[in-house]
């Protein structure tokens, strides 16, 4: 590697070292911010802090941290961005704003979470060269002032003391991207896919599943199995048995039936007896 190389290289490495930074060691320095420090540890907001080349954390101090306390840690880690400024702000450079006033833009912006003016602050200097800072969010007060700075390396990281937390409103509902909540028990029973907005109709009397008269499975007189009246022939209308073709039909018209034996006998004896006496009495006419 030629000197000239060398020489570069060095120089590079030396920008480089001179303008890295970590967050988490620098608080380490101050107890006061340990409870702070810890936070931004947890919510793994330090290793973000540290991949920034241009930085301003709002620090506080444990004894105004109790707003926060106890809070779910992705609500927290969104109040915690709302701390973290996306420029290099020191004390002088707030004191002399160009208005008097103006808005900064913190990682809570960049999260993607934010709603309207959530990942803003408002920053003003009072006519009593106090600075005062505040959520951007409508109606919002500048609720915390500037301490102090704690500590600095122009121009990557500043590190200054407000007096308080700011928790723009609404950001406790900002948790699109938090872990998903274990299912409620009601939640976890299926239900039926339905077209949302419409209910649907309760089940009537016509169309319930329980049998009815109509369609119950029971014989009912209607559609029993046993004989009924159109069935069962009756005597004015049931057709009638057809004869043997050796018995006459009891309805049948009654034909001229021939004379009994005795009766036909007795005539035809008296029929003869009558034609022997003529014949008689024929053959006997010459005689006399």
């Amino acid at each position: 590697m030629s000197f000239k190389s060398s020489f570069l290289f060095s120089v590079f490495l030396l920008f480089y070292c001179g303008n890295a930074f970590n967050i988490t060691r620098l608080l380490s320095q101050y107890p006061s911010f340990s409870t702070f420090n810890n936070y931004l540890s947890q919510t793994q907001l330090a290793s973000q802090i540290n991949s920034r080349q241009t930085i301003t954390v709002l620090v506080v101090e444990n004894s105004a941290l109790s707003p926060i306390s106890g809070r779910p840690a992705n609500v927290l880690k969104n109040i915690l961005s709302v701390h973290v400024v996306l420029d290099y702000y020191d004390v002088q450079k707030l004191q002399k704003l160009p208005n008097k006033t103006d808005i900064l833009t913190t990682l809570f912006q960049s999260s993607g979470q934010a709603t309207g003016q959530q990942g803003f602050l408002n920053v003003t200097d009072l006519s009593t060269g106090s600075v005062v800072i505040g959520s951007a969010v409508k109606g919002a007060t500048l609720g915390a002032n500037l301490v102090k700075s704690v500590a600095a390396q122009p121009y990557n990281v500043s590190v200054l003391q407000i007096s308080n937390v700011i928790i723009p409103t609404g950001i406790d509902n900002s948790t699109s991207h938090s872990p998903s909540m274990a299912p409620s028990p009601a939640s976890t029973s299926p239900t039926p896919s339905v077209n949302p907005g419409i209910t649907p109709p309760a089940p009537s009397p016509s169309n319930a599943t329980a049998p009815s008269p109509s369609n119950a499975t029971a014989p009912s007189p209607s559609n029993a199995t046993a004989p009924t009246e159109a069935d069962t022939p009756s005597p004015a209308n049931a057709p009638a048995t057809p004869p043997r073709p050796d018995t006459p039909a009891a309805d049948a018209p009654v034909a001229d039936a021939p004379p009994n034996d005795s009766s036909s006998g007795s005539t035809l004896r008296l029929g003869v007896g009558v034609v022997l006496t003529i014949l008689s009495f024929t053959s006997l006419l010459p005689i006399i």
